[in-house]
């Protein structure tokens, strides 16, 4: 039909959060730990199309011990195709347990504006 499948969403999302990630991320933060995907709920409001440039949009809800709680917009230019909220959990890059993040690391995504 044309339009792209459920594992693009998917790949949008990932790719989004893991950006997110270590773009506000201190470069020490980044290197001890990885993410993996413990849920996505996704509601679709319109179809995207293999041809089309959409942008994934996230914002860092909440952190609650090793967990994350991210939602994402995917648009194509100002209409949305979909929101997806998922839920991360943090890793340990050596031993690939489930680590906490450092209160300090965490207030770099939380940062208020005046």
């Amino acid at each position: 039909m044309g339009h792209v499948n459920n594992a693009s969403y998917l790949k949008w999302v990932q790719e989004a959060v893991i950006s997110h990630w270590r773009g506000i991320a201190p470069p020490e933060a980044v290197a001890r730990h990885l993410w993996v995907a413990l849920k996505h709920e996704i509601t679709y409001r319109r179809p995207a199309f293999l041809d089309d440039d959409v942008v994934a949009t996230v914002l860092l809800e909440k952190v609650q011990g090793a967990r994350a709680f991210y939602e994402t917009v995917i648009k194509r230019g100002s209409e949305v195709l979909a929101e997806v909220k998922s839920s991360w959990c943090c890793l340990d890059a050596e031993t690939l347990r489930p680590a906490r993040i450092a209160q300090g690391v965490i207030d770099r995504f939380f940062v208020k504006s005046d």
